[in-house]
């Protein structure tokens, strides 16, 4: 099952975003679930994650303007993204953490721009 990301589009920095992938309950309820993402040129980094009974994690770098977070009865979990900046600009993907074996989905693009 590929978990697809949506949401994403062109933003001014310090502008806001909130990213949406949809799933299953069987798969959100079961695995800690991760918002990922890679910039051009880069590698695919870690964003935030989230575990199946609601605790966040959040990489240093997107701590106080990334919140992670899920609906479980929507069996949705979201990214809301404050204070953006042009370096957040990349295609942004959610997935099991470890993703580890799970596919990835064709993310959606977030675009800040200067």
């Amino acid at each position: 099952v590929q978990l697809q990301a949506s949401g994403g589009g062109l933003v001014q920095a310090g502008g806001s975003l909130r990213l949406s992938c949809a799933g299953t309950a069987r798969i959100f309820s079961r695995n800690t679930m991760g918002w990922f993402r890679q910039a051009p040129g880069k590698q695919r980094e870690l964003v935030a994650v989230i575990t199946s009974n609601g605790t966040p994690t959040y990489t240093n770098s997107m701590k106080g303007r990334f919140t992670i977070s899920k609906d479980n009865a929507k069996n949705t979990v979201y990214l809301q993204m404050n204070s953006l900046k042009p370096e957040d600009t990349a295609v942004y993907y959610c997935n099991v953490f470890p993703s580890t074996g799970w596919p990835w989905g064709q993310g959606t693009q977030v675009t800040v721009s200067s």
